[in-house]
């Protein structure tokens, strides 16, 4: 799993490529953490290289999306492959989480 960020003019894009599994949910986390710090308003999660995710992944997703509600933020996927898509529905997460078809919707909405 390979993760970077960038800062946009409302929040950060934290991109994503390969897995978030039980093996490597808590560098994720702790990625996600670090940002925290800067205290942003908007979180985007760029999903286009996201090729698995596990149950402990979406714990993570969670969490991210408990702590944004708390500070009165947003955290918004887009771009999500559709497998990655299904697991959503699949779970009920995709009525949980604001999902977008790419960053210019997201950050429109």
């Amino acid at each position: 799993m390979e993760i970077t960020s960038q800062k946009t003019d409302d929040g950060i894009i934290i991109f994503v490529k390969g897995r978030i599994d039980t093996t490597n949910y808590n560098e994720f986390e702790n990625a996600v953490n670090d940002i925290f710090k800067d205290d942003v308003s908007q979180i985007y999660l760029d999903c286009s290289a996201l090729n698995y995710i596990s149950s402990s992944g979406l714990r993570v997703f969670l969490t991210i999306q408990k702590k944004m509600m708390g500070t009165g933020g947003k955290f918004k996927l887009f771009a999500m492959q559709p497998s990655i898509k299904e697991i959503f529905d699949i779970s009920g997460f995709s009525s949980i989480f604001s999902i977008y078809a790419d960053f210019e919707t997201a950050k429109q909405n």
